[in-house]
C-alpha cells in the first residue's frame, strides 16, 4: 500500500527549502534588488533621535523565512546610506534552526558594530499578540517580511499591525511571488489536489497589493525575474528531484505518495509555459519575484 500524502513539517520544509535555493537564483534576484534599489528606498529613512552623542538611531524589524544573510546585507546598505548610525535590529522567527543559524552568521561578523540584535522565537502572530498585551508599541523605521506571508494566519491583520509599527517615513518591504511565477499558475490549477497546507498559503503579489489598497497605503511595487532549475524532477529516481517535488507541492515525499495520474498531472504542468521555459535542454520553472515598498 502506497503511504498517505502529508504536508511537510518545519523540519522537512528546511531541508526542501535548502534544495530549492542551491538550484534558484532567489537570493541572487534580492541582492540585485539589494543593490539597485534598496539605496533609495532606505535613504528616505531620516528618523533622528539625538542622544548625548548627537547618533541618530535607526530600529529595524524582520520578519523573516530565515534569510539571514539577505538580512544582513540590508543593514549593511542601511548603514552605507546611513553612516554612524546605530541599528537596533529585532527579528520575529518561529524556527528555533533559523534562530541558531542567524546568531552564527552575527558572530562571524565583526564589521557590524554599531549594530544590536533581539531575536524572538514567536510566530509574526505572537509577536503581534505580545505587543498589544504589554501595550508598549515600539516604532520601526525600516519592517521587511521577506516570503513569510504565506504562513499568516490572517494577511490583511498581519500587515495592518506591522504598518501600524511604522515611524514617521517608515518602510514595510514584502517580499512575495510574483502573479507571473510559475507557483502563480500552479496554485490556481492545481492546488486542490494537493495536501493542504497552514492557511494563507497561496498568496501571490496582487493578493497582497489589493489589501494595501484597501488600507489607503501607498505602496510601489518591483518585479524580479528569478529562476528555479527543477530538470531533476523529471529524472525518476532522482533523490534532489524528490526533494524539489516536495518544496512544489509541500508535500512529503510527493513521488512516493501520490497516485501515478497526480504525478504525471504535476510533471505535465510544470513544464507548460506559464510555469516553465527550457534553456539548453534544462527545465527552468519561474521564480519571479515582487518587491513590494509600502509607505507609513
Amino acid at each position: 500500500t502506497i503511504p498517505s500524502m502529508r504536508s511537510l513539517t518545519a523540519e522537512e520544509y528546511v531541508e526542501a527549502f535548502k534544495s530549492f535555493l542551491d538550484h534558484s537564483t532567489e537570493h541572487q534576484c534580492m541582492d540585485e534588488f539589494n543593490k539597485d534599489q534598496m539605496p533609495n528606498i532606505v535613504a528616505g529613512i531620516t528618523r533622528l533621535c539625538h542622544h548625548m552623542s548627537h547618533k541618530a538611531e535607526h530600529a529595524s524589524l524582520l520578519l523573516g523565512d530565515f534569510l539571514a544573510g539577505v538580512d544582513l546585507k540590508m543593514i549593511r546598505i542601511l548603514q552605507a546610506v546611513h553612516p554612524g548610525v546605530f541599528i537596533d535590529n529585532e527579528i520575529v522567527e518561529p524556527n528555533p534552526q533559523h534562530v541558531a543559524a542567524y546568531k552564527e552568521l552575527v558572530n562571524q561578523a565583526p564589521d557590524l558594530q554599531n549594530v544590536s540584535f533581539i531575536w524572538h522565537q514567536l510566530t509574526s502572530l505572537e509577536y503581534e499578540q505580545q505587543v498589544k498585551e504589554r501595550g508598549t508599541h515600539k516604532k520601526f523605521d525600516f519592517i521587511h517580511m521577506i516570503q513569510m506571508l504565506y504562513r499568516v494566519e490572517d494577511i490583511p491583520s498581519t500587515i495592518k499591525f506591522f504598518h501600524s509599527c511604522l515611524d514617521h517615513h517608515g518602510k514595510l518591504l514584502i517580499i512575495i511571488l510574483s502573479d507571473s511565477s510559475g507557483w502563480a499558475s500552479l496554485w490556481k490549477k492545481h492546488r486542490d489536489c494537493l495536501p493542504a497546507t497552514d492557511s494563507g498559503h497561496y498568496i501571490t503579489c496582487s493578493g497582497i497589493t489589493e489589501v494595501l489598497r484597501g488600507l489607503g497605503v501607498q505602496h510601489r511595487v518591483y518585479e524580479l525575474p528569478s529562476g528555479w532549475d527543477i530538470t531533476e524532477c523529471f529524472v525518476e529516481g532522482d533523490a534532489v528531484g524528490g526533494r524539489m517535488m516536495d518544496f512544489l507541492t509541500g508535500t512529503k515525499n510527493f513521488l512516493g505518495t501520490a497516485p501515478p495520474a497526480l504525478r504525471q498531472r504535476l510533471r505535465e504542468a510544470l513544464c507548460q509555459p506559464e510555469c516553465s521555459s527550457i534553456r539548453d535542454g534544462r527545465v527552468i520553472f519561474s521564480n519571479n519575484l515582487s518587491m513590494i515598498v509600502a509607505e507609513s
